[in-house]
C-alpha cells in the first residue's frame, strides 16, 4: 500500500490508530428490514476481539447446526468493535433463545495472552436482535457501513483539518485496503502463486487469493492513472453511473457530461480484471494499458479462472463525514459504500501507526526469536554429547 500514489501528497501529520479496540468501529448497514418469517433467523450481533468466522463457529455451535448454514454480508476486523449482521437458516427447528448466547465465559471464544492482559480488547459477543427472514443472507448485501474512528496522538490538527476539508470536497482514490491482502500481502503472493500453477484445494482460499489479485490490478492501474494524469477525465473514459455498477464509454467530455462528473452523476472507473478486451477508448485505453504492461500473467491467469471485465469507481467520496477534535485527538465518523476500506480513508488524512498491528509484529518477532533459540540451544546440546 505504501507505494500507491497519494492525491494530495503523502500526509506528514502522524497520529496512532486501533489503540484498543474501540477505537475502530464499523456498524453494517442492510438495504432491506427482515420481514419477520421464514427458515433464516437474521442475528443482528455486536463482536469485539472476534473475527467472523470464529462469530460464524459460536453461532453454528450454539444452533446446532453445519456452520454452512450461517451466512453473512462480509468480513469484518477482529480487531475492532463491529455491529454485524450474520443469516442462520434452521428449517424445521425451535427458535433458540438467541439473547442467552453470551461469550463472555464461552470456551469457544480464544484469546491471545496480549488480548487477556488489556481488557479493553477482551473479546466480546452481544446479540443486539433476532428475527426471521424468508431469504438467504448473502456475500455483498450490504448498504454500506458506517465508521466511528478515534485516532490519538496527532501530531499536526491544522495540517490534518486542511486534508479532511481536501477528501469532503475530493475524496480519495478508492484502493482496496491492505485487509483484502492479508498479513504482509500474503494473500496476493499465494494468489499469485496460484495463478502460476501451484494447486489450492481449499475453495475459499483459492476465492480469497483470486480477489487480492485482482484488487492489486485495479490499485496498480489507478495508482498509475492518479500519478500520470491525476484526476483528469480522459478521452474514451469507461465511466460509471452512481450507486450502480452500470457504464459506458464517453466520446467525447462536453459541457454536459462535465457536469455530471462534477455533480457525481457519474464516476470515472478502473478496472476489475476478467475475460475480454480493455473497456476503455482512445486516451483512456492507453492508459490503462501502459498501467498493465508490468501485470500480464496476472491478468492472464484471471481470465482463465473464469472471471468478467467489471469497473470500480476509481474515486471514493466519505458521505456523512463529521469530525472534532479533543487535545491531540481525533474523533471522525462517515460512511462508505459496500466494498470500500476506511484505511484507504485515513492513508490520504495522515501517517498512522495501527497501535494492534505493530504488536502483532512485535509478537511474532519475538515468537521467531525464541524459536530460533530454542534450535541454537538444541543444535549446541547435540554437539556436547557428540
Amino acid at each position: 500500500m505504501s507505494s500507491l500514489h497519494y492525491l494530495f501528497g503523502k500526509p506528514a501529520c502522524k497520529a496512532d490508530l486501533r489503540t484498543v479496540n474501540s477505537d475502530f468501529i464499523v456498524k453494517e448497514m442492510l438495504p432491506f428490514s427482515p420481514t419477520g418469517e421464514g427458515e433464516h433467523h437474521m442475528i443482528h450481533v455486536r463482536k469485539e476481539g472476534l473475527n467472523t468466522n470464529q462469530v460464524a463457529e459460536i453461532l453454528a455451535k450454539f444452533a446446532k447446526v453445519h456452520q454452512k448454514e450461517v451466512t453473512y454480508a462480509g468480513q469484518k476486523d477482529k480487531n475492532a468493535v463491529t455491529e454485524q449482521w450474520f443469516g442462520v437458516r434452521i428449517p424445521g427447528k425451535e427458535t433458540p433463545d438467541w439473547q442467552s448466547l453470551s461469550t463472555k465465559d464461552n470456551n469457544d471464544v480464544k484469546a491471545n495472552e496480549a488480548d487477556l492482559a488489556n481488557k479493553e480488547n477482551t473479546p466480546r459477543l452481544t446479540i443486539l436482535s433476532s428475527q426471521r427472514h424468508s431469504k438467504k443472507l448473502r456475500i455483498g448485501t450490504l448498504l454500506g457501513n458506517r465508521f466511528e474512528l478515534t485516532l490519538r496522538n496527532v501530531s499536526d490538527k491544522v495540517e490534518l483539518e486542511k486534508r479532511i476539508q481536501q477528501v469532503m470536497q475530493t475524496g480519495v482514490p478508492n484502493y482496496f485496503g491492505e485487509q483484502r491482502f492479508g498479513h504482509q500481502g500474503k494473500n496476493l503472493i499465494f494468489g499469485q502463486q496460484m495463478l502460476a500453477g501451484k494447486k489450492v484445494k481449499d475453495r475459499k482460499k483459492r476465492s480469497m487469493y483470486l480477489s487480492a489479485v485482482r484488487s492489486n490490478v485495479f490499485n496498480q492501474v489507478v495508482s498509475y492513472r492518479l500519478n500520470h494524469h491525476s484526476i483528469a477525465p480522459l478521452t474514451g473514459d469507461c465511466v460509471m453511473l452512481a450507486g450502480s455498477k452500470s457504464f459506458f464509454v464517453t466520446d467525447k467530455w462536453d459541457p454536459e457530461t462535465l457536469a455530471r462528473l462534477s455533480s457525481n452523476d457519474i464516476q470515472l472507473s478502473a478496472p476489475l480484471w476478467g475475460r475480454g478486451s480493455i473497456l476503455p477508448q482512445a486516451d483512456a485505453a492507453n492508459v490503462e494499458q501502459a498501467a498493465l504492461i508490468a501485470l500480464t500473467n496476472d491478468l492472464q491467469g484471471l481470465e482463465q479462472a473464469g472471471l468478467e471485465q467489471e469497473r470500480r469507481p476509481m474515486l471514493l467520496k466519505p458521505q456523512a463525514l463529521k469530525y472534532r477534535f479533543e487535545q491531540d485527538t481525533l474523533f471522525i465518523e462517515f460512511i462508505l459504500p459496500a466494498g470500500s476500506y476506511a484505511t484507504s480513508v485515513l492513508r490520504e488524512l495522515l501517517d498512522y501507526q495501527d497501535v494492534q498491528e505493530v504488536a502483532r509484529q512485535q509478537r511474532v518477532a519475538e515468537q521467531q526469536m525464541q524459536a530460533s533459540m530454542q534450535v541454537e540451544n538444541l543444535q549446541k546440546a547435540q554437539e556436547s554429547t557428540k
